[in-house]
């Protein structure tokens, strides 16, 4: 059985790739360099010559608050292409399982919290990611389709904000823990007094790490067959405040952290409810705080060769 990870060099890829090796299962991971998945003749002729059983879509243009609200043409129009090619590539190459990966802002901006799979498009989205969010929901509404007019066992995943080794570690473009990972260390480095980070810091976040959502997709391919995607997080949260003092503590920063509150905060609250996947198996067991000492640990001995 020869198993697709699209994507495989980024963040969630690479550690969706380390499992499966480890389990002896056949992987072809896929990036730019080995076939542009803008490009959908080279996508279904890819395809079309291997013909895997499995294809794993972890391959998307994703980035922080501001790069999402400075770039969302870039957003919306290149995660709609690579996903349609991708999934309908596989379909041409008859492709028996797909597993799509989505993002938790595809959730309203004010939801109950913590947030079930059923509130989906119950309300507005967050204007800061909205082009992402409707990229990946309508990513969602072809898994449906496709299962609906041909019969495909193909499933939807929702995590939650994945952090972990192999990040992108760009302050400008990366998520919020790699890019507090790089400033407080930068920060620390350069004999900092202080450091100045987005908004108040009181939205509350959670986080999944890397190896754990890798977990999770191969406990699914297995055990989750429905037109229902499924929420995947760890089922804990924290502020932003809070996570930045950890952060900073574990990086060794010294210096005051400041907040510029003219900058956005995003969603005020982002939790999701577990429970489904929770029920049917699968459960989270990397910890916030053995996850970022081992992400900071990763960072400092990769530091030449990473993104920051």
């Amino acid at each position: 059985m020869t198993i697709v990870v699209a994507g495989h060099t980024g963040l969630v890829g690479s550690a969706i790739l380390e499992l499966l090796e480890e389990k002896g299962q056949s992987v072809v991971g896929v990036n730019s360099s080995v076939v542009d998945l803008l490009n959908r003749k080279s996508t279904f002729d890819f395809m079309k010559d291997l013909k895997p059983e499995i294809v794993i879509d972890a391959a998307a243009i994703a980035g922080g608050i501001g790069f999402n609200n400075s770039k969302p043409v870039n957003f919306i129009s290149n995660n709609l292409q690579i996903q349609t090619n991708i999934m309908d590539a596989s379909f041409a190459a008859n492709v028996e399982r797909f597993i799509f990966l989505g993002s938790s802002c595809i959730y309203p901006r004010e939801c109950p919290q913590p947030i079930k799979e059923e509130y989906l498009m119950t309300g507005k989205l967050e204007a800061t990611n909205s082009a992402y969010a409707v990229a990946k929901i309508a990513g969602m509404e072809m898994i449906k389709a496709y299962r609906r007019q041909y019969g495909k066992k193909w499933i939807s995943l929702m995590p939650t904000n994945i952090y972990g080794p192999r990040d992108n570690f760009n302050e400008e473009t990366a998520h919020v823990i790699p890019a507090l990972i790089s400033k407080f260390i930068k920060a620390r480095d350069r004999g900092d007094g202080s450091v100045q980070l987005w908004g108040s810091g009181s939205p509350r976040r959670e986080f999944l790490h890397s190896s754990d959502l890798a977990e999770a997709i191969y406990f699914s391919i297995e055990n989750f067959d429905s037109d229902d995607h499924l929420n995947v997080g760890s089922g804990t949260d924290v502020t932003i405040k809070e996570l930045s003092v950890l952060i900073a503590d574990f990086a060794g920063f010294k210096g005051q952290i400041l907040w510029d509150q003219s900058k956005p905060d995003g969603t005020p609250r982002k939790l999701l409810d577990i429970s489904r996947i929770m029920e049917i198996g699968w459960s989270p067991k990397i910890s916030l705080s053995e996850g970022i000492h081992q992400t900071i640990d990763w960072y400092e001995e990769n530091r030449d060769r990473v993104r920051s």
